[in-house]
């Protein structure tokens, strides 16, 4: 299934007027001014798919026009699945929200996928470790549904062990030592797991970075983690050695939650030695490598979100970051209020070009 983005309709959602809006199979660039409602098509597409916000701690209200006299937002779409038209629609309000999947009523989200590039993510990427983390789980979830489930199963097992270490109830220690055996078995998963990712990752790096910025330059990416080559007994152990000072602070000191990921360039840590622009670079070409890593793991492509990525980067990479949006067969919304980068999106062939202004499409 490869679902494209065929129209989009919102109503009383954020400062979007209720305009019917088109969108091609390939590159739709939405154009306009800062505040005028761009990055507000992108989100209002993330909610109607995923039921939240790319935005942290957003809420209904928020969500919801200051104009709208009813509490209500209504999201109607349709999509096409290689020339048939699967139509999606919506109600939510404070209460919760109600779904349509081709006129019937439906409790499960529509089977798109998306990835969302946001303008200050390669700072994120560089510089806040937890970010790392989440963004790695986040895009591994999406490729493989067994690191999903077995990231969940840890994550719950990692709650109720921090209530243990904090509380200390009756029998706390027994209960560790089964809460500790799950947890090993689970993070040898996870590390194998994600190890597995990475070594599929990485040749698709260093073809994205050629492609899009014409350089010749080596990326690769490490995992982070102190159980490379452990056992899930060597595992356990490990987390009974530091189980005293676990007990003192309250908490789970290490696992594989704590683990990092180094992205490296030519060698060097991107983090430390790299400038802004090729930081940027080196965050767009593995964004991009993991899209071709979805096409062929996945036989689809999702639908990639690009909000104003053009900052620290030049004329010319511009240009052939266009060039290589172009040339793909996955499904674009692009959003900017940079001149010098609208006139390089007005440029492509057959493009659809949206513009906006104060909420409404012209």
């Amino acid at each position: 299934m490869i679902l494209k983005l065929s129209k989009l309709q919102i109503t009383n959602f954020r400062n979007l007027q209720p305009d019917i809006i088109s969108f091609n199979k390939n590159i739709n660039c939405i154009l306009g001014e800062n505040g005028n409602g761009k990055t507000n098509i992108l989100e209002a597409l993330h909610v109607l798919v995923t039921r939240k916000s790319f935005r942290k701690n957003t809420t209904f209200p928020q969500l919801l026009s200051i104009d709208g006299d009813n509490p209500e937002i209504l999201f109607s779409s349709l999509f096409e699945n290689e020339g048939d038209q699967i139509t999606f629609t919506g109600k939510m309000n404070p209460n919760g929200s109600s779904w349509t999947l081709n006129g019937k009523n439906t409790k499960k989200k529509l089977d798109a996928k998306l990835v969302f590039i946001n303008p200050f993510d390669s700072y994120s990427f560089s510089n806040i470790p937890s970010f790392r983390r989440k963004w790695f789980d986040d895009h591994l979830s999406l490729l493989s549904r067994d690191y999903k489930k077995v990231l969940n199963q840890y994550n719950s097992s990692l709650r109720f062990r921090n209530v243990l270490l904090s509380k200390k109830p009756p029998q706390f220690r027994e209960q560790l030592q089964v809460i500790d055996r799950q947890m090993a078995d689970y993070a040898y998963e996870l590390v194998a797991m994600r190890n597995q990712f990475v070594a599929e990752l990485i040749p698709y790096c260093e073809k994205t970075y050629r492609d899009i910025f014409s350089e010749e330059h080596e990326l690769n990416i490490q995992v982070d983690s102190r159980f490379h080559g452990f056992s899930p007994d060597m595992i356990f152990d490990y987390m009974q050695q530091r189980l005293e000072k676990d007990l003192v602070v309250g908490h789970t000191t290490y696992q594989v939650h704590k683990d990092d990921y180094v992205l490296l360039f030519d060698g060097m840590n991107a983090y430390e030695f790299c400038s802004l622009g090729q930081q940027k670079m080196s965050y767009l070409s593995l964004i991009f490598a993991y899209i071709e890593l979805f096409r062929y793991n996945l036989y689809t492509y999702p639908i990639v979100l690009i909000d104003d990525v053009s900052g620290e980067l030049d004329k010319a990479r511009w240009g052939r970051l266009v060039n290589f949006l172009e040339q793909r067969e996955f499904q674009v919304l692009i959003t900017t209020a940079n001149e010098k980068f609208k006139e390089e999106l007005e440029k492509i062939d057959g493009a659809n070009k949206i513009y906006i202004s104060n909420g409404s499409i012209h």
